[in-house]
């Protein structure tokens, strides 16, 4: 089903800040609690419940401003704030216009359980949360409260629960298709070796398993090199890939892993083809030392398409973003944030013709969804809670003359293997 926004009008006005400094300043302070939050019908006859009242609905952000993908979480807060900003201006959904309240974790676990805590009781969903260690830390808080959530974050480990849902591919299928990738665009063959450098935990885990699993099947050694995410000079990694004789290396981690890995590769000679998920790559990148290797060298395999596509949905949503926040970088955040804010618009909507905003009834409207196209990428089926929503991976490669730094090089395609590799999962 194509995702509309079947808004309605309303002469009710609510104060809607929609400067990001606002939007900071909320976050830093314990969210106020909501007024006649119970559940219950409102005037309209439309059920109610946490974060929704006569005249507003409240969405929570759980996002990184000030730790390692603070670029990241500051890009999709300013894209979920234009959309609501978008929303409103049109009347809002269901008769009320919408809230986002922000609180920044700064990659720090604690912290965000203590946010999630603060604004639980004040929000009907949470349109962003950043990070596979903190949506693993507080799933269960998740599932209880049947919050629908969308993580920035792709780790298989986080399906299987009916209020989470796993925007595009997981880390898994990425992997699998840059491995498809490098066999077919570097003449891979068999008894060659590949690097693999990955964080410790789900993100790493899972994209190795991926990689692990494609490389078994082309016959093809992978030298896996676990890292921490404060690991930022790895040069002895490249050292360790350089005595093995990789062929071309797998990366991930974040930007500054990706960057260092790129220059370092490129100063000891290991010219090898690097592909990196899409969190180990920022436009920012492009103005580093590393930007002439990370040209060179680097592919992102990637759930979403580039910020510089044609597709009408992204050049429009460039356009508005550009508009509204002169100055600021465009980059795959302002997409992914985008995305999901106009995703978790078309579930409010559902729920509100289906007469409840009640949290499990908004999950349940998001999971009636079986072909959820915003216009900004490929289709996705929200329906079985074990699958990824897409099979379908794009592949971007930086460019520093393009919008947001990057260019398509493959449309979204799914890679051979994928289907019988989560078969053998049981997805």
């Amino acid at each position: 089903m194509n995702v509309k926004h079947r808004r309605h009008r309303t002469t009710s006005r609510i104060l809607l800040a929609s400067a990001v400094s606002a939007l900071l300043l909320a976050g830093t302070a314990c969210s106020s609690k909501a007024d006649n939050d119970d559940a219950g019908s409102g005037a309209d006859g439309v059920k109610a419940g946490p974060g929704v009242t006569d005249k507003t609905i409240k969405l929570g952000a759980l996002t990184d401003l000030t730790g390692p993908y603070a670029t990241l979480g500051k890009s999709i807060v300013q894209a979920q704030q234009m959309w609501a900003d978008e929303v409103n201006a049109e009347g809002g959904i269901c008769d009320r216009k919408v809230q986002i309240v922000v609180e920044d974790h700064g990659y720090d676990v604690q912290k965000a359980v203590t946010a999630y805590a603060d604004i639980s009781s004040d929000v009907v969903a949470l349109p962003q949360v950043i990070g596979s260690p903190v949506v693993a830390a507080l799933i269960d808080d998740i599932e209880r409260d049947q919050m629908l959530t969308f993580p920035q974050a792709w780790a298989a480990s986080l399906l299987g629960k009916d209020a989470v849902q796993v925007l595009g591919t997981t880390y898994d299928l990425d992997m699998i298709a840059a491995v498809d990738f490098l066999t077919r665009t570097a003449k891979l063959k068999k008894g060659d070796s590949i690097g693999h450098v990955y964080f410790e935990g789900d993100y790493g885990a899972n994209a190795l398993e991926g990689s692990t699993w494609a490389a078994e099947q082309a016959g093809i050694k992978v030298v896996d090199q676990k890292i921490k995410a404060t690991d930022t000079d790895l040069t002895a990694q490249v050292s360790a890939l350089r005595k093995a004789g990789v062929k071309a290396i797998l990366i991930s981690a974040g930007p500054a892993q990706t960057a260092s890995l790129a220059g370092v590769a490129a100063s000891r000679g290991l010219q090898v083809p690097i592909v990196t998920s899409a969190p180990g790559y920022a436009p920012q990148l492009m103005k580093t030392p590393a930007a002439k290797a990370l040209e060179a060298m680097v592919h992102i395999a990637s759930a979403a398409p580039a910020v510089s596509s044609n597709l009408p949905g992204v050049k429009s949503m460039v356009a508005a973003y550009e508009k509204k926040y002169p100055g600021s970088q465009v980059d795959s955040g302002v997409l992914s944030g985008y995305n999901a804010a106009k995703l978790i618009g078309a579930d409010l909507e559902n729920a509100c013709e289906a007469g409840s905003l009640a949290r499990e009834d908004v999950v349940k409207a998001h999971r009636a969804q079986t072909k959820a196209d915003t216009g900004l990428g490929t289709p996705q089926n929200f329906s079985d809670v074990n699958s990824p929503a897409s099979l379908s991976t794009y592949i971007l490669k930086p460019d520093a003359k393009a919008v947001g730094a990057v260019v398509g090089v493959e449309d979204a395609h799914e890679a051979p293997g994928v289907a019988e590799y989560l078969k053998g999962k049981g997805a």
